[in-house]
């Protein structure tokens, strides 16, 4: 039977050749863990401070342009005969392995695994094992001079190793580019034969589920060919198996179940899974086994021609499904460090927001199988790119190899998990060719169109052709189409961000939109944690360094001039730029839901951070939901209502996405901010399951008498959230002095703070953290009119002081600004 021995112990880390290199590190080795990186190596021994406090980032450059080696002593007691390999599922990047000073091998890809035989190599008792790392600046940079200059996003050449890109700094990220071995590594010991690979292919037709099982053997030397080899599928109690004839070393398996229970995305039905075992054996001697949960459900990617263009709509069990997605990054600059509770906790942040797609973004990793296995569990729909972002890939050799021998691993990997239910070729190479001038600076050199068009589908084609695959983000569909024509396949939507107003997001009529998002700061506790014994101020150097995008706080106050007041503090600025994050991508969401089923898909940029920063994410990088995790979790509703422009006028648009109709009266009231009706019109509701329904709203409700001192309210009786629209813009507006009542009562697990609107109370938000960071709120943005009540449930361990709690900065309304008289 195969065996494992983990060699996670005894590691120590040395730096080699670099004159840059502090004394107290070059001095002595460093205690090592592995799985783990040379930044956090050096942490853990106290001798860098902390990248992601403060300004620490730019002192830690030399980290990345430094050689390191890696060496353990360990022990072997195998006997003679048996295949050993040494195993190193992840050597970030530029490695050469030596065992006993042997050399087995060097690698240049962080996104794939490595295996040597090393049992001529191996002593009986102690053994040493060194991996060292060289910089991946320099292997980089090599490359780029032989291969000559591809256009990219940033000044660094990400594009020329099969590495993390967002290592060397993103407009969201710090540029901490690492080394180590950052996952497990181990000698995996076997003797006549064992799994090298097993492909599992699971397809649903009518009422019968199929898992086709492709196995690769991969035998030892010393293995009896008399000895028949004997390959066994098991899956709900059903059997398939098949005997290897001599020199057969592939096998295909077919297992059919009766009726198997669907696996559904959430908010659809249930997720069932099924154990699938497979298994070798030689006669009756188990020698290897495989073992995997998988999920019976078919997926298909509808691409149709219509009045419109062409769809863009993922269908599973025959259902089109609207993606209410986000995207995702790598949640850790160091991602050893991404534990399953952690992505448990963050997968669940996406679920309690009412998420059912992620897309895992090109520039990052192939997400792990504690992140696939939960959202199995959880129901999420995972889009992954291949990972190319935001530049021109060389097709040359040795990257291509590479790159072919990454995308085959990744995809067998990855074939059994049902919530992965779309490829996606790279991250907007197509449209940078296209656009971004790419096309005179390259002149004849390659940019990653043959991996695109030709290696990848025809890797997926080959090793697991039951799912869809899309070769870019954004892409149209055909070569004569703009790559980000709304009207064709998936787009992207920055130009709002970077040059115009968050409305402007109405001007689209998308068909799946596979990214656009609006900026704000993390948490104040994050911040506080992030910039420890400073004042914080928006324009300070420490604020400004934990903002990486181009102009980011010039279109910030860009957003807040057109909509807000001027902030007078920081405190001000930080609960208006949440806000205005909150609401800009509120009217993106909730404009694409409203034109479903011409609309499929709306995935905000993005869900979650890697560090504390202003970026585009929900959860900030210490995993506090801000303000816009919130307006998610409403816009995202199974029902939701939005008041929306409608040719000229306005209408009341209900979507539902739940598999219920949606039955029931609706009130729509023109009110002054006073909350005095001023005009009311009502519509009986009767939406089917995952339809919308549009209500041109009458004149005499939808005209104010003084937009400055009017608004609407869309409410459902309690089925379903209430929907507001206000006639003009919060700085416009007549709005009263904030006048309110608030009690603190005791729960079993924090507080409860009550508030009753004396006057209109627009946008409350309650931020606990700024007094216990580990305080956490149930709601926010909340909008009261005079005499209606909210109840805020806080789970804090710490005592919580309610005068504290009930005034600024900790409670917030739009109209707190307005002075009081």
């Amino acid at each position: 039977m195969t065996s494992w021995q983990s060699l996670h112990d005894g590691w120590s880390l040395t730096a080699i050749g670099n004159p840059e290199v502090p004394e107290a590190v070059a001095s002595a080795p460093v205690p090592a863990t592995v799985p783990g990186c040379v930044h956090t190596d050096l942490l853990a021994a106290g001798l860098i401070p902390d990248p992601y406090l403060d300004e620490h980032e730019l002192m830690l450059g030399w980290i990345g342009r430094t050689d390191w080696c890696y060496q353990t002593t360990f022990r072997w007691d195998g006997g003679d005969g048996d295949r050993v390999d040494l195993v190193c599922a992840g050597l970030d990047t530029v490695a050469t392995v030596t065992l006993n000073d042997v050399e087995l091998g060097r690698t240049a890809n962080m996104h794939r695994s490595y295996s040597f035989d090393v049992r001529r190599v191996l002593r009986a008792g102690d053994n040493v094992l060194r991996v060292r790392f060289d910089s991946a600046y320099r292997y980089a940079e090599a490359e780029q001079r032989r291969l000559g200059a591809r256009p990219k996003a940033y000044a660094t050449p990400f594009n020329f190793i099969r590495k993390m890109a967002c290592n060397f700094g993103w407009d969201w990220g710090p540029e901490l580019v690492t080394a180590g071995i950052w996952q497990e590594i181990g000698l995996r010991t076997w003797r006549t034969a064992r799994l090298a690979e097993v492909r599992p292919q699971v397809t649903v037709a009518g009422a019968e589920g199929r898992v086709q099982v492709r196995v690769e053997v991969d035998p030892a030397d010393d293995g009896d060919p008399a000895v028949p080899l004997t390959v066994r599928a098991t899956v709900a109690g059903e059997v398939a198996e098949t005997v290897l004839g001599p020199g057969q070393r592939g096998a295909e398996l077919t297992v059919t179940v009766a009726d198997p229970e669907l696996w559904w995305p959430r908010g659809y039905g249930a997720q069932p899974r099924y154990p699938l075992a497979v298994t070798l054996h030689a006669g009756e001697r188990e020698l290897d086994g495989w073992h995997r949960q998988i999920g019976f459900r078919s997926v298909r990617l509808s691409t149709a021609a219509d009045e419109h263009g062409s769809a863009f709509t993922v269908v599973v069990n025959d259902l089109p499904i609207f993606a209410r997605g986000v995207n995702w990054i790598p949640d850790d600059c160091f991602p050893h460090r991404v534990t399953r509770q952690r992505y448990a906790e963050r997968l669940r942040q996406a679920c309690d927001a009412n998420v059912n797609f992620l897309r895992i973004w090109g520039g990052g990793r192939y997400e792990s199988e504690d992140f696939y296995d939960l959202a199995d569990e959880l129901g999420l729909l995972v889009g992954q790119d291949f990972l190319f972002s935001c530049a021109a890939y060389p097709e040359e050799e040795p990257l291509r190899t590479e790159v072919r021998a990454e995308a085959a691993e990744q995809i067998v990997r990855l074939a059994s998990h049902p919530s992965l239910v779309l490829w996606f070729g790279n991250n907007e190479n197509i449209w940078g060719w296209h656009d971004w001038g790419w096309q005179a600076e390259l002149a004849d050199r390659t940019w990653g169109a043959g991996y695109y068009f030709e290696l990848l589908p025809g890797l997926l084609a080959e090793l697991d052709p039951s799912r869809p695959y899309w070769p870019g983000s954004p892409w149209s569909g055909r070569p004569d189409i703009h790559p980000n024509d709304p009207a064709h396949g998936s787009m992207h939507i920055w130009t709002v961000w970077n040059q115009l107003d968050y409305t402007h997001y109405r001007d689209y009529l998308p068909r799946f939109v596979a990214e656009f998002g609006w900026q704000g700061p993390a948490s104040y506790a994050t911040l506080r944690r992030a910039i420890p014994g400073r004042e914080l101020a928006e324009d300070s150097p420490a604020m400004a360094h934990r903002q990486k995008a181009g102009d980011g706080q010039l279109k910030l106050a860009r957003g807040l001039d057109a909509h807000l007041p001027a902030p007078r503090d920081f405190d001000d600025w930080h609960y208006l730029t949440q806000l205005n994050q909150a609401r800009a991508v509120s009217v993106g969401v909730e404009h694409l839901r409203s034109y479903r089923p011409v609309c499929m898909g709306s995935l905000v940029w993005q869900l979650n951070d890697c560090w504390p920063a202003t970026s585009w994410a929900a959860v900030d990088g210490d995993g506090r939901r801000k303000p816009l995790w919130y307006a998610l979790r409403r816009a995202y509703a199974d029902r939701l209502l939005t008041i929306q422009p409608r040719q000229g006028g306005l209408a009341l648009v209900a979507v539902n996405d739940g598999g219920t109709p949606w039955t029931g009266r609706v009130d729509v009231t023109r009110l002054t901010l006073a909350g005095e009706p001023r005009g009311k019109a009502s519509v009986e509701l009767s939406v089917p399951p995952y339809s919308e329904y549009t209500w041109p709203l009458p004149a005499d409700v939808a005209s104010p008498d003084d937009p400055r001192a009017e608004l609407l309210v869309a409410d459902p009786g309690g089925d379903g959230e209430r929907s507001f629209w206000f006639f003009a813009e919060d700085r416009e507006l007549a709005y009263p002095p904030a006048r309110y009542e608030a009690t603190v009562e005791p729960s079993p697990d924090g507080v409860r703070v009550r508030v009753t609107a004396r006057t209109i109370l627009r946008d409350l938000v309650l931020a606990p953290d700024r007094l216990d960071p580990a305080a956490e709120v149930d709601e926010a943005l909340v909008t009261l009119l005079p005499g209606e009540s909210a109840t805020f449930t806080v789970r804090s361990a710490a005592p919580l002081d309610p005068a504290a709690l009930t005034a600024r900065p900790v409670l917030r309304c739009v109209n707190d600004m307005v002075p009081q008289h």
